[in-house]
């Protein structure tokens, strides 16, 4: 059966179109993976690891601060390659549960970082956080490079001499070996989930308490 020569213009014309929006579509996509690229490998930011407990917390927290580009919530320290959230909650896979925080030195320090870090969360309780309990869920900073450990370490020492904590601090500082981004629902799930319960009752108290004592450092 011959087909008409009107059916076979609007056949090419048809096709023609979808070769210029596939095309469109693709560089788009390339170009907005581009901009996550450069987001990432900005020069100006630098990255710190560090883990409060659950990394809920965690990153709700340090994205408020200005300076911070970006928190990516994740897990660091273990044993197994890219691990589930089912498997490092069962405590066998020597991860933690930490937040990368891709940050302007020029804005904040990584220093005043690390005064956050001692303010958000109980770093005298091993392997726990309130009602969290469990390896992944202990005090770890993981550095960088050395200018990180030095800093980390000055910065421990001086909590433990400040009678701030009644208790000895046990919080971890070791070297960042690994780590892997937890799943897509696990990003900014405070922001999305501000009425779940673990949300309402752990996570907002601390926000609520951590913005009225570092009011200048906000967004």
């Amino acid at each position: 059966m011959q087909i008409p020569v009107k059916l076979k213009s609007l056949i090419l014309i048809i096709n023609l179109f979808l070769i210029i929006y596939n095309t469109s579509y693709s560089q788009k996509i390339k170009t907005s993976d581009m901009v996550n690229l450069n987001e990432q490998n900005n020069p100006k930011l630098e990255i710190a690891t560090f883990g409060t407990g659950c990394f809920w917390c965690t990153e709700a927290i340090y994205e408020r601060l200005d300076g911070v580009e970006k928190v990516i919530a994740g897990y660091a320290g273990g044993h197994v390659a890219n691990p589930t959230y089912k498997q490092v909650c069962t405590g066998t896979t020597g991860h933690a549960e930490v937040a990368q925080i891709y940050f302007n030195p020029e804005i904040i320090a990584y220093e005043e970082l690390l005064d956050v870090f001692w303010q958000v969360h109980d770093p005298t309780t091993l392997n726990r956080q309130g009602n969290d309990i469990g390896p992944q869920y202990r005090s770890v900073i993981y550095y960088h490079d050395d200018k990180q450990k030095v800093a980390a370490e000055e910065s421990k020492k001086k909590i433990e001499t400040s009678g701030t904590f009644k208790d000895p601090v046990v919080t971890e500082i070791s070297p960042l070996t690994n780590f892997y981004e937890a799943e897509d629902y696990h990003q900014d799930y405070y922001r999305f989930n501000p009425n779940q319960p673990y949300c309402r009752v752990v996570i907002a108290p601390k926000i609520k308490k951590f913005t009225a004592k570092y009011q200048d450092k906000l967004k």
